[in-house]
């Protein structure tokens, strides 16, 4: 037996992992690489940075996963939501800044390989590049037997981007006034899938079960991928309208992704009859005995993107999502915070 016989009595295919590179390549090969100088397989990924259209560029990065929500894909056999769902949560977060992706990275582990696995992987972090208008650098894959059981895997991925210094979107100049302007999500989104599998253990729900308020199975509505708010902000930020503040409405849910970008003597008034939850947050709810404010802390409830606007450029804002084909709703406005008040209230 030799090296690699051994190696692969161990659990660990090399052939394999090489087959994999080049169905990276192949689904790569589709994308616009514009600045990228180095092949898939390499060591590391080179990027020609061009610099022309900027005075003072500011490179953002992100690093995020999908969670849980692994575990219900991989017990569905549908993987290509989680590739989309990779790029987006990376990519929705440098947004919040005013930051434009330029290049994206993955790091995919095994148990063992499963092809057919990581061509739906790759098939959707390509499609997520596509949305995002960012090329696919480079990755790392890996088998590790042992860590992981046959059948599992997990993922990380990294994004950069770039942003013009004075154009930077950190919420500083909110004030008593602005509106928050709500982009829809497409679902469930990318968290709370640890909770969400409770609730389908205990009530014994398959993913095949198709409620009447849903008319499809639950396991495809609860798997829909991330949406990738990147052509919306690209398109307001490039426009020159003033986005004072962004935020990403995931972990957390509005209870605690809102104060991440609002000064402290700020509050915002979010208006919940403003726009119609997605009927699957309504059934978790009530599957689940969860509270409302818990629902509002752990979930989107259907608002995946926040933008606050000055009132006086909300109707031109508005009238570009729309022209976008979008959906948005006015979900509140921002108020002055009393002592001891919280930052977030629900009405």
């Amino acid at each position: 037996m030799n090296t690699a016989e051994k190696y692969k009595a161990a659990g660990v295919d090399l052939e394999k992992a090489n087959l994999l590179v080049e169905i990276v390549k192949k689904y790569s090969s589709s994308l616009p690489q514009k600045g990228v100088l180095s092949g898939i397989g390499g060591y590391s990924g080179l990027f020609s940075l061009d610099l022309n259209s900027y005075k003072n560029p500011v490179l953002v990065s992100s690093t995020d996963g999908v969670g849980t929500k692994i575990k219900l894909a991989i017990k569905a056999g549908s993987h290509k939501g989680i590739g989309i769902d990779l790029v987006a949560m990376c990519v929705n977060d440098i947004i919040t800044c005013g930051a434009k992706p330029l290049f994206f990275l993955d790091y995919l582990a095994f148990g063992k390989f499963e092809e057919k696995i990581f061509e739906e992987l790759i098939a959707g972090i390509v499609e997520g590049c596509k949305i995002s208008q960012c090329a696919l650098l480079g990755g790392e894959t890996a088998e590790m037997p042992g860590m992981y059981a046959p059948g599992d895997y997990d993922c990380a991925g990294f994004v950069v981007g770039i942003v013009e210094r004075e154009k930077i979107i950190d919420g500083s100049t909110i004030s008593i006034g602005d509106v928050l302007i709500g982009i829809p999500s497409s679902g469930l989104h990318s968290n709370g899938f640890s909770l969400v599998r409770k609730i389908l253990e205990e009530k014994q729900i398959s993913l095949d079960y198709i409620p009447e308020e849903l008319g499809r199975p639950i396991g495809e509505v609860i798997l829909t991928p991330t949406k990738i708010y990147v052509p919306i902000m690209l398109t307001l930020t490039n426009k020159g309208y003033k986005i004072k503040g962004c935020a990403h409405i995931t972990g957390g849910g509005f209870i605690d992704n809102l104060p991440r970008i609002l000064p402290k003597n700020c509050k915002v008034i979010i208006e919940k009859n403003t726009w119609e939850k997605p009927a699957i947050f309504q059934l978790l709810q009530k599957w689940g005995e969860i509270s409302e404010k818990e629902m509002y802390q752990v979930f989107n409830c259907g608002i995946g993107l926040v933008l606050i606007v000055i009132k006086e450029e909300v109707e031109e804002i508005t009238g570009l999502i729309s022209a976008l084909g979008e959906d948005y709703y006015i979900i509140g406005y921002v108020d002055k915070k009393e002592e001891n008040e919280t930052q977030v209230i629900l009405v």
